[in-house]
C-alpha cells in the first residue's frame, strides 16, 4: 500500500472525526453545522460549486424558469444551488449520523412506492436477480439500509476505490454494517463479473448511474444536451436476466426521507447488444430527467456529466470504444 500524503492523513482524520464526534453531537447542533458548511461552500463558489450550477442550468431549461430575464433566472440559480448543497450536506450528516438511527425510525421515516418494492422481493424470492439504477439524489445508503430491512436481507453495491485507503476502509466498514457488499470499482476482481454472479444468485444490485467513471459511457440525450452514462445497468441486465428498475431518492423535512422504485425496463427485443444497451440507458436517462426535474434540490451532481463540459480527449476515447461483453462503466 502507498504510503499516504500529509493531505490525505488529514482527510483520513476528518472522516474518522466525522464518525467519531458527529453521531454524539445533539442532532439539532449537528444539523446546524452541516448547514453552516454548506452555506459557507456555497458562498465560496469553488470548483465543485461551479460545476453544480452549470448542470443545474440545464435542468432549470426545462422549466418554467427559461423564460425569465437574466437576473431572475440567475437568481433561481443561486437559490437553488443553494438548497443542493444543504441537501448534500444533509447526506453526510447522515452517513455519520446513521449509525445512530434506530432502524425503527428509518423504517417509519421512508416514504415509498410500496408495489414496486413488493414486486423487487418477489422477483428475489423466485431466484430473478434485480439491478436498481440511482441518480445522485437524497440519501441512498439511508434506502440502502431500509431496503434491507424491508426484506431484502442484503445488497451488492460497486464503489470507487477513495483515496487514501484509509478513508475507503472507513466508508467500506460504514456500508457493510448497513447490510451492503461492497464491489470496489478497482483493486479487485472485475466488478461486472461479480455484479453479474451476485445477480444470477437472486441478489439486489444498486448502482449509481448518473454519472459514467470509464471511458465505455453511453451518449443520451438528457436535458436537452447529450451526456454520457455507464453501460453497465443496461449491460448487467442483459447479460443475466436481472430486472433493471429506476430508483430516485429525496428527502422530506427535515428528518424524514422518500423513494420512488420505477417499471422495470425491459430488454428491447431486437437490435445489437451495443443498440440494446444504448436503448435501454437512454431509458434510464429519461427516468432520471423525470426525477431530477420534480426534485432538483437533491440531485448532488457537482462532477461533470455533460458531453460539451467533458475532456476532449476522454470524449474520444469513449466514442472510439465498443461495449463489449464486459460491460464497463458499472457506475459508482
Amino acid at each position: 500500500m502507498a504510503k499516504e500524503t500529509f493531505r490525505e492523513r488529514v482527510g483520513s482524520a476528518m472522516f474518522g472525526a466525522g464518525w467519531n464526534v458527529v453521531c454524539r453531537l445533539p442532532e439539532p447542533v449537528a444539523r446546524w453545522v452541516f448547514n453552516f458548511g454548506a452555506d459557507n461552500a456555497w458562498r465560496r463558489q469553488g470548483g465543485g460549486v461551479q460545476v453544480l450550477e452549470g448542470n443545474l442550468v440545464r435542468v432549470l431549461r426545462t422549466t418554467s424558469a427559461a423564460s425569465l430575464p437574466p437576473s431572475e433566472f440567475g437568481a433561481e440559480l443561486r437559490a437553488l444551488s443553494r438548497a443542493v448543497m444543504r441537501s448534500y450536506g444533509r447526506y453526510y450528516l447522515e452517513t455519520f449520523r446513521l449509525q445512530v438511527i434506530p432502524d425503527e425510525r428509518i423504517m417509519a421515516g421512508m416514504h415509498v412506492n410500496q408495489e414496486n418494492v413488493d414486486l423487487t422481493l418477489e422477483y428475489m424470492k423466485d431466484g430473478r436477480g434485480v439491478i436498481y439504477a440511482l441518480p445522485h439524489m437524497g440519501d441512498f445508503e439511508q434506502a440502502g439500509r431500509w431496503v434491507v430491512l424491508a426484506g431484502a436481507g442484503s445488497i451488492v453495491a460497486p464503489a470507487e476505490r477513495l483515496k487514501p485507503e484509509s478513508v475507503f476502509q472507513k466508508f467500506l466498514a460504514f456500508r457493510e454494517g448497513l447490510g451492503m457488499e461492497i464491489v470496489p470499482t478497482s483493486g479487485g476482481p472485475h466488478p461486472f463479473g461479480v455484479m453479474a454472479q451476485r445477480l444470477r444468485a437472486g441478489k439486489l444490485v444498486t448502482i449509481v448511474a448518473d454519472r459514467d467513471l470509464s471511458d465505455t459511457g453511453v451518449e443520451v440525450d438528457f436535458f436537452g444536451e447529450k451526456a454520457l452514462l455507464p453501460a453497465g445497468p443496461a449491460a448487467l441486465a442483459i447479460q443475466t436476466g436481472a430486472a433493471l428498475m429506476p430508483v430516485a431518492c429525496w428527502f422530506v423535512g427535515e428528518t424524514e426521507w422518500a423513494a420512488h422504485v420505477y417499471p422495470e425496463i425491459p430488454v428491447p427485443t431486437d437490435g445489437s447488444r451495443k443498440e440494446k444497451i444504448a436503448a435501454m440507458t437512454q431509458a434510464l436517462a429519461t427516468v432520471f430527467e423525470e426525477a431530477i426535474s420534480e426534485h432538483p434540490e437533491d440531485w448532488h451532481m457537482l462532477q461533470k456529466v455533460f458531453v460539451s463540459d467533458l475532456d476532449p480527449g476522454r470524449l474520444a476515447r469513449s466514442r472510439a470504444r465498443t461495449v463489449t461483453g464486459n460491460g464497463n462503466g458499472a457506475g459508482q
